[in-house]
């Protein structure tokens, strides 16, 4: 089980205000973006659709098939985000769509212009250390979870575009400079999942693998700062605006991967699992492991048994 943070859907549109039963489409526009929210109440397959500007996507309710590039098809569920670039079509597969059981989702275009002069500012005030090292989108990274972060963006410009505020273009553009930021820390993060740490430049390359390879031990961000060769106030602050969390944060991701990765072995007893992924207290394990994955080790492990 992989947790989603999930994104409060809008209200669907009322059956006699529908155009059509297949990708429904309410608009809202402002200066720098096009906020999109598509429903479908009907099973349908291969329906294209494409956008001129990159366009951020979410589902918020019920499921799709997607068909994008030349990848295989993939289930797309709410809690989980899809980042697309600009004229690229996408089909897209509605198996159980019903009007008692509708997909809706939101499309988020955002304007080239504005992307660019996100970027450019972030390169600018907030530069990455290491040689050659930018803040950009990873269009190769296109599918992920949502974070509880990422999804609490997601829900705030869903409001500011959807309001009647005269200063609704403004609230939008600050979020939408947050948004950029927040994807870029979570393909970061889904990337290092993947086993693709950082280039050797990075500062916490080393510390990433150090906490891989060390779950056991005690860490403190005294230690951890250490390996970066950094004072503990700045490796806090470039880690934290790299992956979107603290260390300890990252550490405690990691134990919990472990265990999940250990839990599949259905001889092993939870308290085993809690020491060997270098938690010291089973019970405070259990409410952790709940508190990340919605479930306990034990439920965790019985949907693994094969």
């Amino acid at each position: 089980m992989n947790q989603r943070a999930l994104i409060r859907p809008p209200a669907l549109t009322r059956e006699r205000s529908l155009k059509t039963l297949v990708e429904n489409r309410t608009v809202y526009s402002l200066n720098h973006c096009e906020l999109n929210l598509f429903e479908t109440y009907q099973a349908s397959a291969l329906v294209p659709l494409q956008f001129d500007d990159l366009v951020v996507t979410s589902m918020l309710r019920g499921k799709k098939v997607m068909h994008l590039f030349d990848d295989p098809e993939f289930e797309y569920l709410p809690g989980e985000t899809v980042v697309i670039p600009s004229k690229v079509e996408m089909k897209i597969d509605f198996p159980e769509a019903t009007t008692d059981n509708p997909t809706q989702c939101l499309a988020l275009a955002i304007d080239q212009e504005k992307i660019g002069q996100t970027l450019q500012l972030l390169n600018e005030r907030y530069p990455k250390e290491g040689q050659q090292r930018f803040w950009q989108l990873d269009y190769q990274n296109y599918f992920f979870y949502n974070n509880v972060e990422l999804a609490a963006t997601i829900s705030k410009l869903i409001k500011e575009c959807t309001s009647q505020s005269l200063t609704k273009d403004i609230l939008a553009d600050l979020t939408l400079q947050e948004l950029l930021i927040r994807i870029i820390q979570t393909q970061t993060v889904k990337a290092i999942d993947q086993g693709v740490l950082p280039d050797t430049t990075n500062p916490i390359a080393p510390v990433l693998e150090f906490i891989r390879m060390n779950l056991r031990e005690n860490m403190s961000m005294k230690s951890l700062s250490e390996k970066a060769c950094m004072s503990t106030t700045s490796f806090y602050r470039f880690f934290k605006r790299e992956l979107g969390m603290s260390p300890l944060e990252f550490v405690l991701k990691e134990k919990i991967k472990c265990a999940k990765q250990l839990l599949k072995n259905p001889t092993i007893q939870v308290n085993e699992v809690c020491f060997m992924s270098g938690f010291e207290d089973c019970n405070y394990f259990i409410r952790l492991f709940k508190k990340y994955e919605g479930i306990t080790p034990k439920q965790y492990q019985l949907l693994h048994v094969n």
